[in-house]
């Protein structure tokens, strides 16, 4: 999906301001740890160090996977399934998708490689030691984020829905809402399955939230603001992209971003 600072980018409008975060509850200098409302613990990113990443990868997809860092990347025409050093963030291995097909979200199953596109109606299956093409199967909505909890994929569409499937065939196997504070919350972007819980980018902000597939309930929002400075924001588009590192710890970038942060996540 395209930003408004994207978009115009891509219209060649030079210097085109990013898109203005918003919050999914307050974003006070003196914040309180939980959300007053629910009580919902509100957290932020403990940054570890601060790693290269590619400023012209349009983020998509990002995991890690047996010491590899995976990466989606999107525009039509421009996408491609990356494998990169997880320390320089140099790019060890690319192949571009077919034609003009849009990517999306990614996630390691195995020796395969899951990607979905965003309004191109295919999702499509890597052999993860070739990076060659296997499969191209349908899909009947839009796709954005993709992670797999073990026994199945966990899809999010722009919607408050988390769809699961099949992660052999891709067959659906039942959604579930996502909600915060009793509310739907849409726009899910990118996910991580960790440890029982689906982190999501919020899309057009700097919060992740932090799901139970079970019930499609919020258990935590990370407000992960200020990351880059203001001249960094001026040339990258919004966060996205999550990788749990293991031990509590995670990668997270963003689109068009110079720079991908090693991060725990603690109480704000």
């Amino acid at each position: 999906m395209l930003s408004a600072s994207v978009a115009a980018a891509v219209a060649g409008v030079a210097n085109a301001a990013p898109p203005s975060s918003r919050c999914l509850f307050g974003c006070a200098a003196a914040s309180p740890v939980t959300n007053p409302a629910t009580g919902t613990p509100v957290l932020r990113p403990e940054v570890l160090a601060v790693l290269p990443h590619d400023p012209s990868a349009f983020t998509q997809g990002f995991e890690l996977a047996d010491g590899g860092l995976y990466e989606g990347t999107g525009l039509a025409g421009r996408s491609q399934l990356r494998e990169l050093d997880s320390v320089t963030g140099a790019v060890r291995r690319s192949v571009p998708l077919p034609g003009r097909l849009f990517g999306e979200g990614i996630t390691v199953v195995g020796n395969r490689i899951w990607q979905l596109t965003w309004r191109d109606d295919v999702v499509l299956e890597w052999d993860r030691s070739t990076f060659t093409l296997q499969r191209e199967l349908p899909l009947s909505d839009e796709g954005w984020g993709l992670c797999h909890d073990g026994s199945r994929l966990v899809r999010s569409d722009g919607t408050d829905q988390l769809h699961f499937q099949d992660p052999t065939t891709f067959a659906d196997m039942g959604s579930v809402s996502v909600t915060l504070d009793g509310r739907p919350l849409t726009e899910l972007n990118e996910l991580e399955c960790v440890d029982g819980q689906v982190w999501a980018n919020v899309w057009q902000t700097d919060q992740i939230v932090s799901i139970d597939p079970a019930t499609g309930h919020i258990t935590a929002v990370v407000d992960a603001s200020g990351l880059l400075d203001q001249a960094q924001r001026g040339h990258a588009d919004v966060l996205n992209g999550i990788a749990a590192v293991g031990d509590g710890e995670f990668l997270i970038t963003g689109k068009l971003w110079p720079s991908t942060f090693r991060v725990r996540f603690v109480p704000r």
